[in-house]
């Protein structure tokens, strides 16, 4: 008998193989218990959410856009009563992780300054990161492997101004910098966080660089949220390529980028597309030219090929293969994107990887509405040594 993975052509792995994944679950609610309260209902988008991590089924899995909160509440119901629940309702089979880790994050998180210049300071665009609430589109990874929880760093509150070159946003008819001296001062860059988790894996520890930086885009000439798009990526290349840089402190003050030699996987809705998009490609290739990155194999999916074909003059814009896109933005020009990524070192071998978008016709056996779960799929890769 298939299983479910089988049926919708996901290939198994070997055993020896770890498979890692991102999942942008667009499952962010309003109000800061509204999460919890989905869950503890019998919440469709939930369902559709697990029954995609339960047929891919990671080894490990950043899930982006999971709202945080200090008592966990949310991932809990979510685990117990979606992925290791025994449901027919939910397409593949149970699958647990026993280990996860998710921490405060920036958006929501009030900074007190007026950051969009409009003379308030307490709109979503005034917190550190956009939200309504702290722990807003928060992250949570959950893995099989047990995670060094003491050896976790990260970077909430590093400061955008101590950035070597940051790109400072600038009014381009007047030449003035947006933020004022003071408030640039004190500006954190990453929209939620940036954590380096190591996972004690069968194929040694593996440094798990997790991030969700903000959009290009939802600003002015300015472009503060694209210049903070390009540096929040770029302090992922400063991590990894230099190791004894003084001036990335972590949240516990230690200085230094990631030991040299060390394997990691960066991975995350980066919001930047390597072709399309408002950045035109410039964020993310700080990463794809890395000679430390291993971009050998992009993924790819038939789903996203079908998509761009039914929206036509939508996305009449777009130059990437659609093929290799991971987001479903049919409402404007460039259409669909290539956003969320899974980039190990060059420790790894890709052995195969996908895009989890079965076409309508795949879809059908279980629920045509499947890919609604949320507007980006999940990004997967097998890797070996």
């Amino acid at each position: 008998m298939k299983s479910k993975g089988e049926e919708f052509l996901v290939p198994t792995k070997a055993s020896e193989q770890i498979r890692v994944a991102t999942f942008n679950t667009s499952f962010s609610k309003d109000e800061s218990d509204g999460l919890v309260k989905e869950l503890q209902q019998d919440s469709q988008q939930a369902k559709r959410i697990a029954a995609v991590l339960r047929v891919v089924r990671p080894d490990i899995v950043l899930l982006n856009e999971f709202d945080y909160s200090p008592d966990k509440d949310a991932e809990k119901i979510f685990l117990e009563k979606y992925l290791a629940a025994q449901q027919g309702a939910i397409a593949g089979d149970p699958i647990e992780y026993p280990f996860r880790y998710s921490a405060e994050v920036n958006t929501g998180e009030p900074s007190g300054l007026d950051l969009d210049n409009n003379g308030k300071t307490d709109d979503p665009n005034d917190a550190w990161g956009f939200g309504r609430f702290p722990g807003h589109y928060g992250m949570l990874l959950l893995s099989k492997y047990p995670i060094r929880e003491a050896d976790i760093r990260t970077f909430r509150k590093f400061l955008w101004s101590d950035l070597p070159g940051a790109k400072r946003p600038s009014d381009p008819s007047s030449g003035k910098s947006y933020y004022s001296e003071s408030v640039w001062k004190q500006l954190r860059l990453s929209s939620k966080s940036h954590w380096d988790i190591p996972v004690e894996t069968p194929q040694g520890i593996i440094h798990l660089l997790c991030a969700h930086p903000t959009p290009p885009a939802f600003d002015g000439p300015e472009n503060r949220n694209g210049n903070r798009n390009h540096d929040e990526i770029r302090l992922w290349k400063e991590y990894i390529e230099n190791n004894n840089a003084p001036f990335l402190k972590d949240d516990a003050g230690k200085p230094g980028g990631l030991i040299e030699g060390s394997p990691f996987i960066i991975a995350g809705d980066l919001n930047a597309d390597p072709i399309d998009g408002d950045d035109q490609g410039e964020a993310i290739r700080q990463l794809l030219s890395s000679p430390l990155v291993n971009p050998s194999m992009t993924p790819r999916a038939d789903g996203g090929k079908e998509s761009a074909q039914r929206q036509g003059k939508k996305n009449s814009e777009h130059k990437g293969d659609p093929a290799e896109d991971t987001s479903d933005f049919n409402d404007r020009n460039p259409g669909n994107l290539r956003v969320d990524y899974v980039l190990p070192s060059t420790h790894f071998k890709i052995i195969q990887s996908g895009i989890f978008w079965p076409t309508f016709k795949q879809c059908m056996p279980i629920d045509p509405n499947w890919m609604s779960a949320s507007d980006h799929r999940l990004v997967w890769i097998d890797i070996s040594k």
